[in-house]
């Protein structure tokens, strides 16, 4: 497919660009942020669009969700040519290796938007809201640093005010149940509220220290 062959490559964010992200993209960015896992990619595009100045790196793994976002940037036929947005970069690997490759501090917002539950109990080492990944987390997000979080999953939610409740890291008020202003919306957000599913969204801060 061209847009993996010709777009990606023009916004894939390397593992050399990691130990100087901000010089990843095409001009100077006052704040990096990350979103992991975007799915289709509106919330990414959203952000890259209404936030200019900062520089957005969007984790997908899944070719469905970065065909999804790179047809929403280009014309069918301008995936070698088509000007792309120059805050924003993509990195297809597992978020957890860029975590560990990225410098101390490094972000000043992170997304995890309606990630994979995981709901069987064997899998929970694979979730993202881990207490192993939590000091990564923390030192990857610089003091004041944001952290949202939204799921509908009922075994997710628990999971996360579990992990939560007992670490020193992040100030982690209890979640809101409407979508707070200035996050936009996505299509599995959607989906979840037309099938009566109740949402959660954290707002975490990372602490002094």
């Amino acid at each position: 497919m061209r847009l993996l062959a010709e777009t990606l490559p023009r916004l894939r964010f390397t593992r050399a660009q990691a130990v100087d992200p901000g010089g990843a993209f095409a001009g100077r960015v006052r704040e990096l942020w990350l979103e992991v896992g975007f799915g289709s990619g509106e919330h990414t595009l959203a952000q890259a669009a209404a936030h200019p100045w900062a520089g957005i790196i969007g984790c997908e793994v899944f070719e469905n969700g970065l065909c999804s976002l790179l047809s929403r940037l280009v014309p069918e036929g301008g995936e070698a040519t088509a000007p792309l947005p120059g805050n924003l970069r993509l990195w297809t690997d597992d978020a957890r290796v860029l975590l560990r490759a990225l410098p101390a501090a490094a972000l000043d917002r992170l997304f995890l938007l309606f990630p994979d539950p995981w709901p069987k109990a064997r899998h929970a080492k694979r979730r993202f809201v881990h207490p192993a990944l939590l000091p990564d987390l923390a030192r990857v997000l610089r003091p004041g640093a944001e952290w949202r979080i939204a799921t509908d999953d009922p075994t997710y939610q628990g999971w996360v005010a579990e992990v939560l409740a007992d670490q020193p890291f992040f100030t982690a008020p209890p979640p809101a149940a409407t979508r707070p202003d200035l996050w936009p919306p996505t299509r599995y957000e959607a989906k979840a509220r037309t099938a009566g599913r109740a949402i959660c969204y954290w707002s975490l801060t990372r602490r002094d220290g």
